[in-house]
């Protein structure tokens, strides 16, 4: 149901802007499978469909596939109807394709600032303080000291990776077998703020009690940012960069052979992971860490579902984007049977990896 939701919003904001941009909506669907219900005696129809999985927004000019999304399919009705939205310009179309992959980045903005605003415990002293990427302390005696890293260094790179949060530096640092890396950071140099790069940085690994209490232990200390309103906004969007960026990167190492298929999950794992991150979030003595378990699980999940829909392949938005900006570079546009055609493809072989990685999901969970 949880997925079925970030799905769907995705959905509305495909709806919503062609609805602002003057292109006709045949059918805003809720779930797939058998319609249960239908209602709306206008140009839209609102239908109801079995499986809470999602939904899709069918507009003229295009027939909504399977997964939601809506491949080129023109006939004569369509291409003569000033409201297709093929006949509308490219910006228009430009918009109303990202609009899907908007309303999943607002959406993950709400969660984590509800995740910062609410779940991020107080420490002994009373006070909330946030995670930042400032070093406040490092002995002289550890590895990290000497190699170059020094008190008061703002990291910003890792490996050539940029650090936005402390979700950055959990994920990059533990990314290396041998504890060592090449780090960019910002240092005060005679009152003066400058760029150092450090090619190898070493680290003796050990974690404590306060990486519990949000304060990331790396050889180092970071400093503590007290909560306000502004500082809650700035680590929200400093988390949502992060959480897209992980995506990236996840991506990166699918398509380079850092991850195979077995470690992808489809909707069957997916909804699994949320199911299990549920039932512990219940029984979580501290209810705002059981909440802030949930929360965090779902921004990274419309996040995800709105990077992934940016990738440059058929039947996904960026595929479509890809024809856009085609047609706006050249003035020239593809012929839609053949767009039609990509796309088919596309999303044949996009729906091959589904079952695939949906068969894995099933043999992990009863294996």
């Amino acid at each position: 149901m949880l997925f079925g939701i970030i799905v769907l919003v995705h959905e509305l904001g495909h709806f919503i802007a062609a609805k602002a941009l003057g292109v006709q909506v045949n059918e805003f669907a809720i779930g797939f499978g058998p319609k249960l219900l239908q209602f709306g005696k206008k140009e839209t129809k609102y239908s109801i469909l079995l499986l809470p999985l999602g939904g899709f927004c069918a507009m003229e000019g295009e027939d909504a596939a399977g997964s939601g999304e809506v491949s080129a399919q023109v006939n004569d009705t369509a291409a003569n109807n000033p409201r297709s939205f093929l006949n509308k310009p490219v910006w228009r179309r430009v918009i109303i394709t990202v609009a899907g992959v908007t309303m999943n980045l607002i959406l993950g903005f709400i969660l984590l600032f509800v995740y910062h605003s609410v779940c991020i415990l107080p420490e002994e002293s009373g006070k909330t303080y946030y995670t930042g990427t400032q070093i406040s302390v490092l002995e002289e005696n550890t590895p990290a000291y000497q190699s170059g890293l020094r008190p008061g260094d703002v990291l910003l790179k890792i490996d050539d990776q940029r650090v936005f949060s402390w979700m950055d530096l959990q994920f990059l640092l533990q990314s290396s077998d041998d504890g060592v890396f090449e780090m960019e950071v910002s240092r005060v140099v005679n009152g003066e703020e400058t760029t150092v790069t450090l090619p190898e940085v070493a680290f003796r690994r050990e974690y404590s009690e306060a990486a519990r209490s949000h304060i990331l232990y790396y050889d180092f200390y970071v400093e503590a940012i007290p909560k306000t309103f502004t500082s809650t906004l700035e680590q929200t969007a400093r988390t949502e960069c992060s959480v897209a960026v992980t995506v990236w990167r996840s991506l990166k190492g699918i398509f380079t052979g850092k991850f195979g298929l077995n470690d992808l999950s489809g909707p069957v794992g997916t909804v699994d992971v949320i199911g299990d991150v549920v039932e512990n979030a219940v029984q979580e003595t501290q209810w705002q860490l059981g909440l802030g378990n949930v929360l965090m699980l779902l921004a990274l999940l419309t996040v995800n579902v709105g990077i992934f829909n940016l990738l440059p392949l058929p039947a996904l938005d960026g595929g479509r984007l890809l024809f856009l900006v085609w047609e706006g570079i050249t003035r020239k546009r593809v012929p839609p049977k053949y767009e039609g055609l990509v796309h088919a493809v596309g999303l044949a072989l996009l729906l091959l990896l589904i079952l695939i990685v949906t068969f894995n999901d099933i043999t992990k969970i009863f294996a």
